[in-house]
Protein backbone atom coordinates (compact mmCIF):
# COMPACT_ATOMS: atom_id res chain seq x y z
CA UNK A 1 0.00 0.00 0.00
CA UNK A 2 0.99 3.49 -0.91
CA UNK A 3 0.91 5.80 2.08
CA UNK A 4 -0.02 9.55 1.71
CA UNK A 5 2.38 11.98 2.78
CA UNK A 6 -0.61 15.22 2.43
CA UNK A 7 -0.65 14.99 6.49
CA UNK A 8 3.81 15.49 6.67
CA UNK A 9 2.37 19.17 6.89
CA UNK A 10 1.15 21.96 9.19
CA UNK A 11 -2.10 22.74 10.50
CA UNK A 12 -1.71 26.48 8.99
CA UNK A 13 -1.49 25.26 5.60
CA UNK A 14 -4.93 23.88 5.26
CA UNK A 15 -6.13 27.20 7.47
CA UNK A 16 -4.32 29.41 4.35
CA UNK A 17 -5.78 27.28 1.73
CA UNK A 18 -9.52 27.70 3.03
CA UNK A 19 -9.15 31.08 3.37
CA UNK A 20 -7.59 31.96 -0.02
CA UNK A 21 -10.27 29.76 -1.72
CA UNK A 22 -12.90 31.80 0.07
CA UNK A 23 -11.78 35.19 -1.09
CA UNK A 24 -10.30 34.31 -4.41
CA UNK A 25 -6.83 34.45 -4.08
CA UNK A 26 -6.01 30.63 -4.17
CA UNK A 27 -5.66 30.57 -8.12
CA UNK A 28 -3.31 33.46 -8.23
CA UNK A 29 -0.41 32.45 -10.16
CA UNK A 30 2.60 32.12 -7.76
CA UNK A 31 6.25 31.59 -7.42
CA UNK A 32 7.69 29.98 -4.40
CA UNK A 33 11.71 29.77 -3.19
CA UNK A 34 13.36 27.16 -1.01
CA UNK A 35 16.91 28.51 -0.02
CA UNK A 36 19.08 29.61 3.03
CA UNK A 37 19.56 32.79 4.39
CA UNK A 38 23.26 31.43 5.44
CA UNK A 39 25.53 28.91 6.22
CA UNK A 40 25.89 27.35 9.32
CA UNK A 41 29.30 28.85 11.36
CA UNK A 42 32.32 27.33 10.20
CA UNK A 43 30.67 25.73 6.95
CA UNK A 44 32.25 27.09 3.55
CA UNK A 45 29.24 25.31 1.52
CA UNK A 46 26.49 23.38 1.47
CA UNK A 47 25.35 20.57 -0.29
CA UNK A 48 21.78 19.58 -1.70
CA UNK A 49 20.19 16.20 -0.87
CA UNK A 50 16.96 14.71 -0.44
CA UNK A 51 15.33 16.18 -4.33
CA UNK A 52 14.60 12.80 -5.24
CA UNK A 53 13.00 11.98 -2.37
CA UNK A 54 10.78 15.11 -2.62
CA UNK A 55 9.47 13.73 -5.84
CA UNK A 56 8.63 10.62 -4.19
CA UNK A 57 6.73 12.53 -1.59
CA UNK A 58 5.21 14.46 -4.25
CA UNK A 59 4.06 12.02 -6.20
CA UNK A 60 2.28 10.59 -3.00
CA UNK A 61 0.94 14.07 -1.69
CA UNK A 62 -2.78 12.80 -2.15
CA UNK A 63 -5.84 13.41 0.13
CA UNK A 64 -7.55 10.26 0.06
CA UNK A 65 -10.39 9.06 1.52
CA UNK A 66 -8.80 8.34 5.17
CA UNK A 67 -7.35 11.93 5.18
CA UNK A 68 -10.08 14.20 4.17
CA UNK A 69 -11.85 11.90 6.68
CA UNK A 70 -9.80 13.22 9.24
CA UNK A 71 -9.55 16.70 8.71
CA UNK A 72 -13.84 16.43 8.58
CA UNK A 73 -13.49 14.64 12.36
CA UNK A 74 -11.23 17.42 13.73
CA UNK A 75 -12.58 20.70 11.87
CA UNK A 76 -9.37 21.17 10.45
CA UNK A 77 -10.79 22.68 7.56
CA UNK A 78 -14.57 23.79 5.77
CA UNK A 79 -16.67 20.95 3.18
CA UNK A 80 -15.55 23.13 0.53
CA UNK A 81 -11.69 23.13 1.08
CA UNK A 82 -11.83 18.60 2.15
CA UNK A 83 -13.67 19.03 -1.85
CA UNK A 84 -10.54 20.66 -3.49
CA UNK A 85 -8.34 18.79 -1.27
CA UNK A 86 -9.71 15.78 -2.44
CA UNK A 87 -9.08 16.65 -6.29
CA UNK A 88 -5.57 17.66 -5.62
CA UNK A 89 -2.84 17.19 -7.91
CA UNK A 90 0.06 19.40 -8.40
CA UNK A 91 0.00 20.45 -11.80
CA UNK A 92 2.49 23.62 -11.82
CA UNK A 93 6.41 23.38 -12.51
CA UNK A 94 9.41 22.91 -10.34
CA UNK A 95 13.17 23.65 -11.03
CA UNK A 96 15.70 23.10 -8.49
CA UNK A 97 19.51 22.55 -7.87
CA UNK A 98 19.69 18.33 -8.35
CA UNK A 99 20.95 16.16 -5.52
CA UNK A 100 25.17 16.22 -4.67
CA UNK A 101 24.82 20.34 -6.09
CA UNK A 102 26.73 22.33 -4.29
CA UNK A 103 24.73 25.44 -2.79
CA UNK A 104 25.53 29.14 -0.82
CA UNK A 105 23.59 31.93 1.18
CA UNK A 106 20.48 32.81 -0.94
CA UNK A 107 21.24 29.75 -3.31
CA UNK A 108 17.74 29.11 -5.36
CA UNK A 109 17.59 25.66 -4.23
CA UNK A 110 14.28 24.97 -5.47
CA UNK A 111 11.35 27.00 -7.65
CA UNK A 112 7.83 26.03 -7.33
CA UNK A 113 5.54 27.80 -9.75
CA UNK A 114 1.51 26.94 -9.50
CA UNK A 115 -1.13 28.20 -7.96
CA UNK A 116 -0.76 29.69 -4.36
CA UNK A 117 -3.24 27.03 -3.21
CA UNK A 118 -1.32 24.17 -5.19
CA UNK A 119 2.06 25.46 -3.92
CA UNK A 120 1.23 26.42 -0.04
CA UNK A 121 0.34 22.83 0.71
CA UNK A 122 4.03 21.41 0.26
CA UNK A 123 5.87 23.64 2.22
CA UNK A 124 6.25 21.65 5.16
CA UNK A 125 7.16 18.34 3.39
CA UNK A 126 9.48 19.93 0.72
CA UNK A 127 11.28 22.01 4.04
CA UNK A 128 11.28 18.34 6.33
CA UNK A 129 12.81 16.62 3.58
CA UNK A 130 15.48 19.14 2.03
CA UNK A 131 16.45 20.49 5.42
CA UNK A 132 17.46 16.78 7.19
CA UNK A 133 18.67 16.08 3.98
CA UNK A 134 20.98 18.37 2.95
CA UNK A 135 22.47 18.78 6.43
CA UNK A 136 23.90 15.13 6.54
CA UNK A 137 25.15 15.38 3.29
CA UNK A 138 26.94 18.92 3.92
CA UNK A 139 28.60 17.43 7.14
CA UNK A 140 29.08 13.97 4.76
CA UNK A 141 30.73 16.21 2.37
CA UNK A 142 33.25 17.58 4.48
CA UNK A 143 33.96 14.25 5.78
CA UNK A 144 34.41 12.50 2.44
CA UNK A 145 36.87 15.80 1.51
CA UNK A 146 39.18 15.26 4.54
CA UNK A 147 39.04 11.41 4.26
CA UNK A 148 40.96 11.86 1.08
CA UNK A 149 39.56 8.50 -1.10
CA UNK A 150 39.87 6.31 1.75
CA UNK A 151 36.29 4.97 2.16
CA UNK A 152 33.63 6.11 4.82
CA UNK A 153 30.80 3.65 5.85
CA UNK A 154 27.64 5.01 7.33
CA UNK A 155 26.55 4.08 10.29
CA UNK A 156 24.41 6.14 12.11
CA UNK A 157 21.02 4.23 12.30
CA UNK A 158 20.79 3.99 16.07
CA UNK A 159 21.31 7.61 16.37
CA UNK A 160 18.19 9.05 15.06
CA UNK A 161 14.66 7.94 14.05
CA UNK A 162 14.24 5.13 12.09
CA UNK A 163 13.17 7.01 8.77
CA UNK A 164 15.80 9.70 9.38
CA UNK A 165 18.32 7.05 9.32
CA UNK A 166 17.27 5.43 5.49
CA UNK A 167 17.28 9.21 4.07
CA UNK A 168 20.77 9.99 6.04
CA UNK A 169 22.50 7.03 4.59
CA UNK A 170 21.04 8.08 0.66
CA UNK A 171 22.19 11.54 1.79
CA UNK A 172 25.67 10.51 3.33
CA UNK A 173 26.05 8.37 -0.32
CA UNK A 174 25.20 11.49 -2.34
CA UNK A 175 28.29 12.83 -0.50
CA UNK A 176 31.19 10.39 -1.24
CA UNK A 177 30.33 7.58 1.62
CA UNK A 178 30.77 4.20 -0.25
CA UNK A 179 28.29 2.07 1.70
CA UNK A 180 25.38 2.11 4.60
CA UNK A 181 24.89 -0.37 7.66
CA UNK A 182 21.07 0.23 6.87
CA UNK A 183 19.57 -2.42 4.73
CA UNK A 184 16.14 -0.73 4.75
CA UNK A 185 18.30 2.19 2.86
CA UNK A 186 20.54 -0.38 0.73
CA UNK A 187 16.75 -2.23 -0.52
CA UNK A 188 15.21 1.10 -1.21
CA UNK A 189 18.03 3.11 -3.09
CA UNK A 190 20.28 0.12 -4.36
CA UNK A 191 23.16 1.52 -2.46
CA UNK A 192 25.56 -1.03 -1.24
CA UNK A 193 25.78 -2.37 2.73
CA UNK A 194 28.07 -3.42 5.21
CA UNK A 195 28.72 -4.91 8.76
CA UNK A 196 30.46 -7.96 10.46
CA UNK A 197 30.28 -8.12 14.21
CA UNK A 198 29.62 -6.06 17.42
CA UNK A 199 30.97 -6.10 20.99
CA UNK A 200 28.41 -8.25 22.04
CA UNK A 201 29.42 -10.98 19.41
CA UNK A 202 33.05 -11.22 21.24
CA UNK A 203 31.07 -11.07 24.84
CA UNK A 204 29.06 -13.87 24.08
CA UNK A 205 31.56 -16.94 23.69
CA UNK A 206 34.15 -17.68 25.92
CA UNK A 207 36.71 -16.55 24.22
CA UNK A 208 37.78 -13.87 21.66
CA UNK A 209 39.76 -16.62 19.96
CA UNK A 210 35.91 -18.62 19.42
CA UNK A 211 34.39 -15.97 18.32
CA UNK A 212 37.17 -14.82 15.50
CA UNK A 213 37.01 -17.81 14.92
CA UNK A 214 33.33 -18.31 13.91
CA UNK A 215 33.18 -15.15 12.51
CA UNK A 216 36.20 -16.16 9.67
CA UNK A 217 34.13 -19.92 9.59
CA UNK A 218 30.59 -17.33 8.60
CA UNK A 219 32.33 -14.63 6.84
CA UNK A 220 35.57 -15.87 5.65
CA UNK A 221 39.13 -14.52 6.01
CA UNK A 222 38.71 -11.16 4.25
CA UNK A 223 35.98 -10.39 7.48
CA UNK A 224 36.85 -7.63 9.19
CA UNK A 225 37.74 -8.41 13.19
CA UNK A 226 36.65 -5.73 16.03
CA UNK A 227 39.65 -6.21 17.90
CA UNK A 228 39.26 -3.50 20.90
CA UNK A 229 37.01 -5.42 23.25
CA UNK A 230 40.05 -6.66 25.82
CA UNK A 231 43.77 -6.13 24.77
CA UNK A 232 44.16 -4.96 21.49
CA UNK A 233 47.78 -6.31 20.59
CA UNK A 234 46.35 -9.93 21.53
CA UNK A 235 43.40 -9.38 19.51
CA UNK A 236 45.55 -8.41 16.45
CA UNK A 237 47.98 -11.60 17.06
CA UNK A 238 45.22 -13.99 17.82
CA UNK A 239 43.15 -12.97 14.46
CA UNK A 240 46.71 -13.18 12.53
CA UNK A 241 47.22 -16.83 13.35
CA UNK A 242 43.93 -17.99 12.71
CA UNK A 243 43.70 -16.32 9.48
CA UNK A 244 47.00 -15.73 8.37
CA UNK A 245 48.28 -12.73 6.01
CA UNK A 246 44.62 -13.25 4.19
CA UNK A 247 42.42 -11.54 6.73
CA UNK A 248 40.58 -8.68 5.13
CA UNK A 249 40.97 -5.57 8.38
CA UNK A 250 40.59 -4.86 12.31
CA UNK A 251 38.06 -2.59 13.51
CA UNK A 252 39.40 0.08 16.37
CA UNK A 253 36.28 1.69 18.39
CA UNK A 254 37.98 3.11 21.10
CA UNK A 255 41.44 4.34 22.58
CA UNK A 256 43.47 7.40 21.29
CA UNK A 257 42.96 6.57 17.70
CA UNK A 258 46.07 8.37 15.63
CA UNK A 259 48.12 6.39 18.13
CA UNK A 260 46.59 3.38 18.10
CA UNK A 261 46.23 2.61 14.56
CA UNK A 262 49.93 3.23 13.98
CA UNK A 263 50.80 0.35 16.89
CA UNK A 264 48.56 -1.82 15.05
CA UNK A 265 49.79 -1.14 11.80
CA UNK A 266 53.37 -1.69 12.89
CA UNK A 267 51.90 -5.13 14.16
CA UNK A 268 50.08 -6.32 11.25
CA UNK A 269 53.37 -5.59 9.25
CA UNK A 270 55.51 -7.61 11.38
CA UNK A 271 53.70 -10.58 11.52
CA UNK A 272 53.40 -10.40 7.83
CA UNK A 273 49.85 -9.22 7.06
CA UNK A 274 50.80 -6.07 5.33
CA UNK A 275 47.43 -5.97 3.44
CA UNK A 276 45.29 -6.10 6.20
CA UNK A 277 43.31 -2.80 6.68
CA UNK A 278 42.79 -0.74 9.57
CA UNK A 279 39.13 0.50 10.17
CA UNK A 280 38.18 3.28 12.46
CA UNK A 281 34.83 4.24 14.42
CA UNK A 282 34.42 5.61 17.60
CA UNK A 283 31.86 8.94 17.45
CA UNK A 284 33.54 10.36 14.25
CA UNK A 285 33.35 13.29 12.65
CA UNK A 286 34.94 15.63 9.87
CA UNK A 287 37.44 16.89 12.79
CA UNK A 288 38.83 13.67 14.07
CA UNK A 289 38.91 12.60 10.36
CA UNK A 290 41.10 15.41 9.73
CA UNK A 291 42.90 14.85 12.26
CA UNK A 292 43.29 11.14 11.07
CA UNK A 293 44.66 11.90 7.73
CA UNK A 294 48.47 11.23 8.57
CA UNK A 295 47.79 7.82 10.45
CA UNK A 296 47.86 4.35 9.36
CA UNK A 297 44.08 4.02 8.64
CA UNK A 298 42.27 2.50 5.76
CA UNK A 299 38.82 3.65 6.50
CA UNK A 300 36.33 5.03 8.60
CA UNK A 301 32.99 4.65 10.12
CA UNK A 302 30.67 7.17 10.87
CA UNK A 303 27.42 7.33 12.96
CA UNK A 304 26.04 9.97 15.32
CA UNK A 305 27.51 13.32 13.95
CA UNK A 306 27.30 12.32 10.17
CA UNK A 307 22.95 11.74 10.98
CA UNK A 308 22.92 14.84 12.92
CA UNK A 309 24.73 17.17 10.28
CA UNK A 310 28.01 17.10 12.58
CA UNK A 311 25.87 19.76 14.81
CA UNK A 312 23.61 21.45 12.74
CA UNK A 313 21.16 19.02 11.68
CA UNK A 314 19.38 21.06 9.90
CA UNK A 315 20.22 23.77 6.47
CA UNK A 316 18.08 26.30 7.87
CA UNK A 317 16.30 26.65 4.62
CA UNK A 318 13.05 27.92 3.67
CA UNK A 319 10.24 28.06 2.13
CA UNK A 320 9.12 31.40 0.54
CA UNK A 321 6.56 33.33 -1.53
CA UNK A 322 9.01 35.23 -3.71
CA UNK A 323 6.44 36.53 -6.96
CA UNK A 324 2.62 36.32 -7.41
CA UNK A 325 -0.01 37.71 -10.13
CA UNK A 326 -1.35 40.98 -9.05
CA UNK A 327 -5.04 41.95 -9.85
CA UNK A 328 -4.44 42.85 -13.62
CA UNK A 329 -2.55 39.37 -14.43
CA UNK A 330 1.17 40.35 -13.86
CA UNK A 331 3.81 38.76 -11.91
CA UNK A 332 4.95 41.09 -9.23
CA UNK A 333 8.05 40.32 -6.53
CA UNK A 334 7.09 40.27 -3.08
CA UNK A 335 9.09 39.51 0.10
CA UNK A 336 9.15 40.11 4.10
CA UNK A 337 11.11 42.97 5.46
CA UNK A 338 11.49 41.47 9.07
CA UNK A 339 14.79 42.51 10.44
CA UNK A 340 17.29 39.18 9.92
CA UNK A 341 15.00 37.44 8.18
CA UNK A 342 14.49 39.62 4.91
CA UNK A 343 13.93 37.90 1.49
CA UNK A 344 14.60 39.19 -1.55
CA UNK A 345 11.27 39.53 -3.87
CA UNK A 346 11.09 38.40 -7.73
CA UNK A 347 11.62 34.87 -9.25
CA UNK A 348 15.27 33.87 -9.50
CA UNK A 349 17.72 32.02 -11.92
CA UNK A 350 21.29 31.12 -11.20
CA UNK A 351 25.07 29.87 -12.70
CA UNK A 352 27.50 28.90 -11.16
CA UNK A 353 30.14 31.56 -12.80
CA UNK A 354 33.62 29.65 -13.16
CA UNK A 355 37.20 31.42 -14.25
CA UNK A 356 38.52 29.67 -17.38
CA UNK A 357 40.46 27.37 -15.63
CA UNK A 358 37.20 26.26 -14.31
CA UNK A 359 37.17 26.95 -10.49
CA UNK A 360 34.00 28.25 -9.06
CA UNK A 361 34.28 32.29 -8.47
CA UNK A 362 30.39 33.01 -7.92
CA UNK A 363 27.59 32.49 -7.72
CA UNK A 364 25.13 34.52 -9.98
CA UNK A 365 21.65 34.77 -9.27
CA UNK A 366 19.47 36.96 -11.86
CA UNK A 367 16.25 37.83 -10.16
CA UNK A 368 13.57 38.74 -12.81
CA UNK A 369 15.79 37.27 -15.71
CA UNK A 370 18.30 34.89 -16.42
CA UNK A 371 21.68 35.78 -15.95
CA UNK A 372 23.65 35.77 -19.02
CA UNK A 373 26.71 32.37 -19.47
CA UNK A 374 30.09 34.05 -20.29
CA UNK A 375 31.19 31.17 -21.70
CA UNK A 376 32.57 29.35 -18.30
CA UNK A 377 29.62 29.15 -16.34
CA UNK A 378 27.23 26.31 -15.36
CA UNK A 379 23.29 26.09 -15.18
CA UNK A 380 22.26 25.16 -11.69
CA UNK A 381 18.40 24.89 -11.80
CA UNK A 382 17.39 22.24 -13.58
CA UNK A 383 13.61 20.61 -14.45
CA UNK A 384 12.19 18.64 -11.89
CA UNK A 385 8.41 18.62 -12.34
CA UNK A 386 6.86 20.32 -15.67
CA UNK A 387 3.12 20.91 -15.83
CA UNK A 388 2.52 17.92 -12.68
CA UNK A 389 4.53 15.34 -14.43
CA UNK A 390 7.80 14.79 -12.86
CA UNK A 391 10.97 14.51 -14.96
CA UNK A 392 14.23 15.41 -12.65
CA UNK A 393 14.69 12.39 -11.00
CA UNK A 394 18.38 10.92 -11.05
CA UNK A 395 19.93 7.50 -9.47
CA UNK A 396 21.93 7.96 -6.49
CA UNK A 397 24.57 6.66 -8.42
CA UNK A 398 24.49 9.49 -11.03
CA UNK A 399 23.91 12.04 -7.87
CA UNK A 400 27.12 10.57 -6.35
CA UNK A 401 29.33 11.68 -9.25
CA UNK A 402 27.65 14.53 -9.95
CA UNK A 403 28.57 15.79 -6.46
CA UNK A 404 32.37 14.78 -6.77
CA UNK A 405 32.67 16.80 -9.93
CA UNK A 406 31.01 20.11 -8.50
CA UNK A 407 32.91 19.87 -5.57
CA UNK A 408 36.25 19.84 -7.78
CA UNK A 409 35.00 22.93 -8.74
CA UNK A 410 35.59 24.77 -5.59
CA UNK A 411 38.27 26.85 -4.69
CA UNK A 412 40.30 24.82 -1.98
CA UNK A 413 39.54 26.77 0.45
CA UNK A 414 36.56 24.89 0.51
CA UNK A 415 37.79 22.80 2.46
CA UNK A 416 38.68 24.37 5.61
CA UNK A 417 37.14 23.44 8.73
CA UNK A 418 37.57 26.84 10.66
CA UNK A 419 35.27 30.05 10.62
CA UNK A 420 34.99 31.86 7.77
CA UNK A 421 33.10 33.33 4.50
CA UNK A 422 31.12 30.86 1.99
CA UNK A 423 33.70 29.69 -0.55
CA UNK A 424 32.52 32.07 -2.78
CA UNK A 425 30.12 34.77 -2.60
CA UNK A 426 26.40 35.29 -3.89
CA UNK A 427 25.59 38.35 -6.37
CA UNK A 428 22.34 39.60 -7.49
CA UNK A 429 22.09 40.74 -11.01
CA UNK A 430 19.18 42.33 -13.01
CA UNK A 431 16.92 45.19 -13.39
CA UNK A 432 16.37 45.04 -9.91
CA UNK A 433 17.69 47.70 -7.43
CA UNK A 434 15.44 50.40 -8.52
CA UNK A 435 12.13 48.27 -8.54
CA UNK A 436 12.20 45.62 -5.85
CA UNK A 437 12.17 47.20 -2.85
CA UNK A 438 13.25 43.80 -0.96
CA UNK A 439 16.84 43.51 -2.07
CA UNK A 440 19.15 43.98 0.88
CA UNK A 441 21.09 47.41 1.47
CA UNK A 442 24.34 45.00 1.01
CA UNK A 443 23.50 44.58 -2.21
CA UNK A 444 22.10 47.65 -3.66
Amino acid sequence: MTHSTALLTDHYELTMLQAALADGTAQRRSVFELFARRLPDGRRYGVVAGVNRLLDALERFRFDEQTIAFLADRGVVDQATRDWLAEYRFSGDISGYADGEIFFPGSPVLVVESSFAEAVLLETVFLSILNHDSAVASAASRMTWWAGGRPCIEMGSRRTHEEAAVGAALAAYISGFSATSNLEAARRFGIPSTGTAAHAFTLLHDREEDAFRSQVDALGKGTTLLVDTYDVANAVRTAIELTGPELGAVRLDSGDLPSLAGQVREQLDSLGAAKTRIIVTSDLDEYQIAALAPAPVDGYGVGTSLVTGSGYPTCGFVYKLVAREDASGELVPVAKKSPDKISIGGRKWALRRRTAAGVAEVELIGVGEQPVDDGDDRVLLKPLVEAGKIVGRTTPEESQAHHQKVRDELPRSASQLSRGEPAIPTDYIGDYTSRNPFLPRSHT
